[in-house]
């Protein structure tokens, strides 16, 4: 077994942006925790076996959800000629059956792992939100797998931007902030809906690369339906968006001129939108792709550390 190769499939460089929400909820959950406590009792997401489970659980889906797309668009002759890094089933580094049984072993064992942070979370006196948990983990594991996997493959029609927006963003921010309050705050869903606009925005950015190669193989996705022209005018929609929400929380919350710090995130955003506006070259927009991803992750780093002011 070659483990270069399934590490090059697990594509590493995406996990920064996966926890991305989980960063957001556990920092905006923690403080809630902390409110109900003295001083001397509060404590940081970095001390809390919470925090780490659902980090170890978020990099499970993602993981499985990358072997997935390789599996699915290998098997369907989806990445013969594309741009950017290659596939391990395209190129023959992996087989389809041995990914098959990668994708079920990490999936066993995110499982195990969400059960254990469910545990740690909810005990056995709450069965009802364990219960509930355990319905969105499993719901997790099925959209990533038919992302790309089968005759009818959501990320084939154009839903592949829901799934992103509502698992990276939404699921993941409100999740681990209910996994600590135990209570669903409405206002929570601003900075969930910012992180999963950024996190659709990376998706766009590179289905606008691979426009051209996803359209000869009729993978159909939003990029390829609205054309280039409108699919540029949806990815600055999505950052400014993204922005918009993050500010009308925090000043519906504010306390502190410092919790504006996560504004230092979307400068590197605001260039990428003039590179993007600019491009004429779709293989030129791979490295905008890690740039975006990278802000998003220290978007979420410093929208914490704005807590605590």
């Amino acid at each position: 077994m070659d483990v270069k190769s399934y590490i090059k499939a697990a594509r590493l460089r995406t996990l920064p942006l996966s926890i991305s929400g989980i960063i957001v909820g556990s920092y905006l959950g923690n403080a809630v925790v902390n409110s109900m406590v003295e001083n001397s009792a509060q404590s940081s997401i970095f001390e809390s076996l919470i925090f780490w489970l659902a980090i170890l659980t978020t990099i499970g889906f993602q993981v499985l959800s990358n072997y997935a797309n390789d599996y699915g668009d290998g098997i369907k002759g989806s990445d013969k000629n594309r741009t950017g890094e290659a596939r391990m089933v395209s190129s023959g580094a992996i087989t389809p059956k041995q990914m098959k049984m990668a994708m079920i072993l990490t999936a066993i064992i995110t499982v195990f792992i969400a059960l254990l942070l469910i545990y740690v979370a909810f005990g056995s006196e709450n069965f009802g939100y364990s219960f509930l948990f355990f319905g969105l983990g499993m719901a997790s594991i099925a959209a990533a797998i038919k992302y790309t996997v089968g005759n009818s493959a959501y990320g084939y029609s154009g839903f592949g931007d829901v799934f992103v927006f509502v698992f990276f963003g939404l699921l993941s921010v409100i999740g681990s902030y209910f996994l600590y309050a135990k209570q669903l705050d409405f206002q929570i869903f601003l900075p969930a809906i910012s992180v999963g606009m950024l996190s659709t925005a990376v998706l766009n950015l590179n289905n606008l690369r691979d426009r051209a190669e996803d359209k000869a193989n009729n993978k159909n996705t939003l990029v390829v339906k609205l054309g280039i022209v409108k699919a540029k005018k949806y990815h600055y929609t999505l950052i400014i968006g993204a922005l918009l929400a993050a500010v009308v929380y925090t000043i519906v919350n504010f306390s502190s001129i410092y919790e504006f710090i996560f504004l230092v995130a979307f400068i590197p955003l605001v260039k990428n939108m003039i590179t993007v506006s600019n491009n004429t070259i779709p293989a030129a927009l791979d490295g905008e792709l890690k740039k975006v991803a990278l802000s998003t992750f220290l978007f979420a780093i410093l929208f914490g550390i704005g807590q605590f002011f």
